[in-house]
């Protein structure tokens, strides 16, 4: 068995795409449990409608008084859960293209036979803004691990962006080239707000730094924002429809070039030439 896991809290009123994401790992997965933190706007009931007997709810309220931890806290009260061998994890904000599904299928598969594999990475696509454009410097993680092997002492670290095995050692991983689309920055403005007002509640040490981004009339402009040329996972494409329909003004502010940027260009041509991302920040080991 392949079990899914996820957590989600106010999806309605923060705009996340939490169906296409559950729907995207249902191609995948035998089943997947949904964490659903107690809400205020029909998240429980719009899990619910998916209909699919192979979601399995769980009823929960959120401890905020741990901080950004709570969240990794409740990712392994979802693995808890999970009755299979491997996990594949999904974020209330990101969908995986369904070009990835055989890949990760057949890498689960050769991953089961070797016991030095802990889990399973995916490559990125950040959209930043709108659903057109893509955030590619290195600030924006190139992979991480969303598949897990369960019952292996791999739990969900700090904020649960990442995984640690064995007490505090980031888990040896294999890449598998499956795309995992990022949507949190390609909200429409409204919800982007509300999700920085809501993070103050659980990021406690940025409350500053979320107050003033969230003071911003638009999103920052960074370097290396590139045009989107390729394909929606089919499950978003609604999703996505709905929310560019209702789109208007501008999103991401003026170009403010700044002199510290120059390393961010020099590092992006190094990479292209060398296929190596200089001083990348990594949440595992890759084998």
């Amino acid at each position: 068995m392949l079990s899914g896991f996820t957590i989600v809290r106010n999806a309605v009123r923060l705009e996340y795409p939490i169906v296409p994401a559950i729907r995207s790992i249902l191609e995948l997965c035998d089943e997947v449990v949904v964490n659903v933190g107690k809400s205020d706007d029909g998240t429980r009931d719009l899990v619910e409608g998916l209909g699919d007997p192979r979601v399995r709810i769980l009823d929960t309220v959120w401890d905020f008084s741990r901080g950004s931890e709570a969240l990794s806290v409740e990712t392994n009260r979802a693995m808890a859960a999970c009755r299979g061998a491997w996990g594949v994890y999904i974020q209330a904000d990101e969908v995986l293209h369904e070009s990835g599904v055989p890949i990760l299928r057949d890498a689960v598969r050769a991953a089961a036979g070797d016991p030095r594999v802990e889990g399973l990475l995916v490559d990125y696509v950040h959209f930043y803004g709108d659903f057109n454009t893509v955030a590619t410097d290195r600030h924006w993680y190139r992979r991480e691990v969303r598949v897990v092997a369960l019952g292996r002492d791999v739990r969900s670290y700090w904020d649960a962006q990442g995984f640690r095995a064995g007490g505090h050692r980031r888990p040896r991983a294999r890449a598998t080239g499956a795309r995992m689309f990022h949507y949190g920055w390609a909200r429409p403005p409204r919800s982007r707000l509300e999700k920085l007002v809501a993070a103050q509640e659980i990021f406690t040490e940025a409350v500053d730094r979320l107050e003033a981004r969230a003071a911003q009339p638009a999103l920052e402009w960074g370097p290396l924002l590139r045009r989107f040329t390729g394909t929606h996972p089919r499950v978003a494409q609604e999703w996505i429809a709905a929310r560019q329909a209702g789109s208007a003004g501008p999103t991401v502010g003026p170009r403010r070039f700044r002199l510290g940027h120059l390393r961010l260009y020099l590092s992006d041509w190094i990479e292209r030439l060398t296929g190596t991302r200089l001083f990348e920040y990594r949440n595992y080991v890759e084998i």
